[in-house]
């Protein structure tokens, strides 16, 4: 079983920078490829990023490409999400996700463990 505890939600200006970071429980972090997923009501989940279990292999989605930055500190056995430039589109419940496994992936479905989410809200 793995734990996720994400943090670093908040309000922000259209522009601004957030990093939000997923906690996760267990020995055996670098094992699991670890995914950052978004949300809004009404609509499915959408892959926002996720880096492999080594830290070498990153994903994005084309929506974020350039903005923000996916990485991993095996020591803390956190994941972080690294947002600039922020849009009021990106304005969301960002999800923390992981599967035993190691490239990175961006299919929802082939993530066995999430996070409680945390929101991130962009203004104008």
């Amino acid at each position: 079983q793995v734990q996720l505890i994400e943090s670093g939600g908040g309000l922000v200006q259209a522009g601004g920078s957030l990093r939000l970071s997923c906690a996760a429980s267990g020995r055996t972090f670098s094992r699991y490829r670890m995914g950052w997923f978004r949300q809004v009501p009404g609509k499915e989940r959408e892959f926002v990023a996720a880096i492999s279990g080594s830290g070498s292999s990153t994903l994005y989605a084309d929506s974020v490409k350039g903005r923000f930055t996916i990485s991993r500190d095996s020591a803390k056995s956190t994941v972080y999400l690294q947002m600039n430039s922020l849009k009021l589109e990106d304005t969301a419940v960002y999800f923390c996700a992981a599967s035993f496994g190691a490239g990175p992936v961006a299919t929802a479905r082939l993530f066995d463990y999430w996070g409680q989410g945390t929101q991130v809200t962009v203004s104008s």
